[in-house]
């Protein structure tokens, strides 16, 4: 391989030296099949542009202009978004040759940018400014004519200087062609190469023309805002409060702001007086009296303030433990800063009904006129939750806020302000402590509750972030709240397999002490992970702390068109681990119908349906009208003396069942024409606890082998879940009972042969160290999920056909989700399953050798 050196990417204004030289040195074109290319002079016909679609060590959209002879390149992480709200990250990368722009091909493993490449998009680019002199500003706005994008475009640069990576921002300018990414998400609906399948352009859409929002010139008034209502000021307020998230709706409408590492603060200045409270009401304004000067000679007479404190480090970025030192008494607090993001009283005014961007605007007038250090406009950015949270990843913030533009202000909790953290991080009230090893003057550990039906609850230990002065204080703090019994209702927890203390170390204090805490998640015990401690908090009560739960997405504006059904709440989250939506499922079913729906197709199906989303009750739907539409009922004789079965026979029945709230789809091995005579046989590799991953690939190469000294073709797919499911056609001429006695005894002859790796008895305890080779699904109304469907689990895996020289490359039965199933797909050259439909194989010959 050639060994490439990290360099800076192309400076686009500088024509001094070969702008290809980056591309060809990372590159071995002995090896690779990338064209090597040459730089030429700018043409006269229309410049090209060129997205391409790359499934590297992670799947990206490369974006690529033609400029002076090559193509300028951005690498895209999440691809083109035809919604304006939607600011998608774009890395800066070296220029490629002209004779990029039409390359699909593999780049092969252990070279540069290995991994399948497709042509996505391609057409022409006109720029509106000078191109030379918009990439030296950072600034690029450009038309775009190609086969799935269309309409204005703009390209923003966002790094600082001297970043090792160029990050720029990539987003759809307001015009005819602007959509809402929930209602068209050209990325999930359009994933494969135009070369194969090539598209005609998008056409605008008529009167939906968008204006372009326009900057703030007059200067604003509290009365003049809407939703303003005259009031006296109270002498009270209680602050809004955010909900944990995991991510916000997709429906658009969200700003976000910083999630500050400080003390929430809400300032009250009447008649030119300033007050300040912590979000519990308690004064404050004596410990920070520099504060106060600065608020009272704003210039402003009468308002609620609302924001929150804090003490930055010479990065610029927050720094918790800085501010408990600043206030400490003695402290100098002038280094404290004042972040202001909200203004819910304003000159006689009560703005708590008035849209959030519209107080806002005021709120920035009214810091920009006071001229003060002390006091700073919280600013908000416009991108998605991606985006925002990685770029204060790399800030080192906590993560941020989003905030509802169109959103009143409440004195609760609401889930129009949402938290969205880095890591996972909350206040925890210390209940007991160890000593250190040979320095009893220091804590070595601290042991934390939370409080939960009016009983201290613990939740596990943390024995680091301190230094020794830190730990000597937090001992003597705590020496002087001992007491003889755990604060536990249930009694001490014992100590985890992680934990080095002795049983019997621990000391017990009265639980009033919060402790700000960063860690890595939850145990299923409900103990926290990799714990550091920030510090300790005092503006807030130790009943007050509570597990904080990481709530999904609440249902937006989601009602989408998909096809010829109408989904609705499509922005309900149906699986929190991953954030995944229903109208994320449902796109999906619609992208991959091409493939799934012959394998539903004139069979019997069972739906397993989830209401609530994976976490919820979940049943299965075998028989009556699922009220679906496009849902076929059988006739109630092909299954005597049971209901009427369940057919999906088409794209529209696929799509309007996930509407109904349907992840799983299983069929019978029989199809409607000869219900009776099964025309496949399924052995489901089923792993028990204690088997590792490269032991169910054996098995099913095992598996393959016993049948092909059968004389049977057998064909592949994974589950989905845990283990692979091995797949024989066959003629259908046999009935379910003989079927199903050749696999059991199949499955015994395995069982027999290899005792130590497959056991034919269901059960757990009979599955611990070996494979069940589930014989019973080839019996007479049994099911077996459907090759492409999602499985209902966390994580939404997605059982997927694959080639058997593809076994030992796969990492697990839930290799493919359904956020990259379909990706799969777009790359596929070759269709793994294609013979199956025509293998019709009888089981005479097979059963005989199996007897012998």
């Amino acid at each position: 391989m050639k060994r490439t050196v990290a360099k800076p990417q192309t400076d686009p204004t500088d024509r001094s030296s070969d702008p290809l030289d980056i591309y060809r040195e990372k590159r071995d074109f002995t090896a690779t099949p990338e064209p090597s290319g040459g730089r030429r002079g700018t043409r006269k016909k229309r410049l090209s542009y060129v997205i391409q679609k790359h499934a590297a060590t992670r799947l990206h959209y490369d974006f690529r202009l033609e400029y002076d002879g090559v193509l300028l390149s951005w690498a895209v992480p999440k691809g083109p978004s035809f919604d304006p709200t939607d600011k998608r990250l774009a890395i800066h990368v070296e220029d490629h040759p002209l004779s990029y722009g039409s390359f699909e091909g593999t780049i092969p493993r252990g070279h540069y940018g290995a991994g399948q490449v497709i042509v996505w998009d391609n057409g022409s680019w006109e720029p509106e400014v000078d191109p030379r002199e918009g990439l030296a500003n950072g600034k690029l706005v450009f038309q775009l004519h190609g086969q799935k994008l269309a309409g204005r475009w703009e390209l923003v640069k966002i790094a600082k200087p001297g970043e090792r990576q160029e990050a720029w921002l990539l987003f759809k300018k307001r015009d005819e062609f602007a959509r809402p990414n929930h209602d068209y998400d050209v990325v999930s609906l359009l994933p494969d190469s135009v070369v194969a399948k090539p598209l005609e352009p998008p056409k605008a859409r008529s009167g939906t023309r968008a204006k372009a929002p326009s900057r703030r010139t007059k200067k604003l008034t509290p009365g003049s805002l809407p939703g303003a209502v005259e009031a006296a000021l109270p002498k009270t307020l209680s602050p809004q409060l955010a909900t944990l998230a995991s991510d916000v709706p997709k429906s658009g409408g969200w700003r976000f702001e910083l999630k500050f590492d400080g003390y929430r603060i809400l300032a009250r200045i009447a008649d030119g007086a300033a007050q300040l409270f912590t979000r519990n009401g308690h004064d404050w304004s004596a410990k920070m009296p520099q504060l106060v000067e600065a608020l009272s000679a704003s210039g402003i007479d009468e308002a609620w303030l609302d924001g929150e404190i804090v003490v930055l480090d010479e990065e610029g970025a927050p720094n918790f433990n800085a501010l408990q030192n600043a206030l400490d008494p003695g402290s100098p607090r002038d280094e404290i800063v004042y972040f202001l993001f909200d203004l819910p009283f304003c000159g006689g005014y009560d703005l708590r009904g008035t849209p959030l961007q519209a107080r806002r605007d005021l709120l920035e007038q009214v810091v920009d006129k006071a001229k003060d250090a002390r006091l700073r406009f919280s600013a908000s950015f416009d991108t998605d939750a991606a985006t925002a949270l990685a770029t204060v990843s790399r800030l080192n913030f906590e993560g941020v806020i989003a905030k509802r533009i169109d959103s009143t202000y409440t004195s609760t909790r609401s889930d129009a302000w949402l938290k969205l953290k880095c890591r996972q991080r909350q206040e925890f009230v210390i209940c007991g402590f160890t000593e250190r090893d040979k320095q009893p003057d220091q804590i070595g550990s601290l042991i934390l509750g939370v409080h939960s039906d009016r009983k201290w609850v613990p939740v596990g230990n943390v024995g680091t972030g301190w230094d020794a002065a830190e730990a000597q204080r937090l001992k003597s703090r705590l020496d002087k709240l001992l007491r003889d019994t755990p604060p536990f209702a249930d009694g001490p927890a014992k100590p985890g397999r992680w934990s080095r203390r002795p049983v019997g170390s621990e000391r017990w204090v009265e639980p009033r002490l919060v402790a700000e805490v960063e860690f890595g998640g939850w145990t299923p015990e409900g103990k926290i992970r990799h714990a550091v401690y920030l510090g300790l908090r005092t503006d807030k009560p130790a009943r007050d702390v509570v597990r904080e739960t990481l709530q999904p997405a609440s249902p937006g504006k989601g009602d989408s068109q998909v096809g010829s059904v109408r989904v609705s709440h499509g922005d309900r989250v149906i699986d929190a681990s991953t954030g995944i939506s229903k109208i994320e499922l449902v796109r999906y079913y619609e992208s991959v119908a091409e493939w799934m729906v012959p394998h539903l197709r004139g069979r019997p199906c069972s739906l397993m349906r989830a209401p609530k989303g994976v976490e919820g009750n979940m049943f299965f739907q075998k028989h009556g009208d699922a009220g679906i539409p496009g849902i076929r009922i059988l006739d109630e004789a092909l299954w005597p003396e049971h209901e009427a079965l369940l057919e999906v026979p088409s794209l529209e029945a696929l799509i309007g069942a996930a509407q109904m709230n349907v992840i799983e789809f299983h069929t019978w091995n029989s199809t409607v024409k000869k219900i009776a005579q099964p025309d496949r046989i399924v052995f489901d590799l089923d792993p028990g606890e204690g088997v590792k991953w490269q032991a169910v690939q054996e098995a099913a190469t095992l598996v393959r082998g016993l049948l092909e000294e059968l004389g049977l073709q057998s064909w592949l797919k994974t589950s989905g879940g845990k283990g692979l499911h091995v797949v024989v056609p066959i003629a259908p001429r046999l009935d379910f009972a003989v079927v199903k006695d050749f696999s059991r005894d199949f499955v015994k002859h395995m069982s027999r042969v290899i005792p130590a790796r497959f056991t034919a008895t269901s059960g757990a305890t009979n599955r611990v160290g070996r494979i069940f080779v589930d014989y019973l699904r080839n019996g007479e109304g049994a099911t077996t999920v459907a090759a492409f469907s999602a499985r209902a689990r966390p994580g939404l895996g997605v059982s997927m056909p694959v080639a058997w020289e593809e076994l030992e490359e796969l990492k697990s039965g839930a290799q493919w989700t359904v956020r990259g199933a379909r990706e799969r797909l777009s790359f596929q050259k070759v269709d793994p399953w294609a013979q199956y439909w025509k293998t019709k194989q009888t089981l005479a010959t097979a059963m005989k050798r199996l007897r012998a």
